[in-house]
């Protein structure tokens, strides 16, 4: 028995974006890709070369990785002090430039594997960070540009419309003030 209200159809999917669809398929061939060359440099030379070579690769991470945090940790509480004082804080010097790209590096060195470790020696030093750094500027910069204006709440309302099983429950808030006379009940709220 029908009765006449249509049934509601769920909307269709929203397409996945490439980085959702590829990013699985990137790490798995580079977990194989790095397996494999850790067994070719194990065939060729031994298993403790390559035991030494992650061992070399988990110390020089760790030391890149404590570094870069000192230096991040010094800049933010001279930065601090500089503002407590009343100074003009100074824009960015370039000894602070790069912290989160060498943490990047220290991380990279610190995972098991070559390709990791050559990632991570690239991204210590200074002329390939500053390229990163700048491509990523750029980057979201251009993102930035190609966002919709709005505010934040703005986002979440418009996925709450975009979601028919949002619940929403309609209520009304009544103040009980000692002072007011008393009223006559408010009509429910209809949809």
């Amino acid at each position: 028995m029908t009765t006449g209200a249509q049934t509601p159809s769920t909307p269709a999917r929203p397409r996945r974006s490439r980085l959702r669809t590829f990013l699985p398929l990137g790490l798995a061939a580079w977990l194989v890709l790095e397996i494999w060359l850790l067994t070719v440099v194990a065939g060729a030379s031994s298993g403790l070369v390559v035991f030494l070579v992650l061992l070399a690769g988990l110390v020089l991470g760790s030391v890149v990785i404590k570094r870069a945090g000192r230096r991040a940790f010094r800049n933010l509480s001279e930065a601090l002090q500089q503002q407590q004082s009343g100074a003009i804080p100074q824009a960015a010097r370039p000894s602070s430039e790069g912290n989160g790209l060498m943490m990047l590096g220290g991380l990279l060195l610190m995972i098991p594997g070559l390709v990791s470790d050559a990632v991570g020696l690239l991204l210590l030093l200074p002329p390939v960070q500053k390229a990163v750094s700048r491509s990523a500027e750029r980057t979201f910069e251009r993102k930035l540009r190609e966002a919709d204006p709005g505010t934040l709440g703005g986002a979440f309302q418009q996925a709450r419309m975009h979601r028919p099983d949002g619940k929403v429950v309609q209520g009304e808030v009544i103040r009980d003030e000692s002072g007011d006379a008393p009223r006559e009940p408010r009509p429910p709220l209809t949809h």
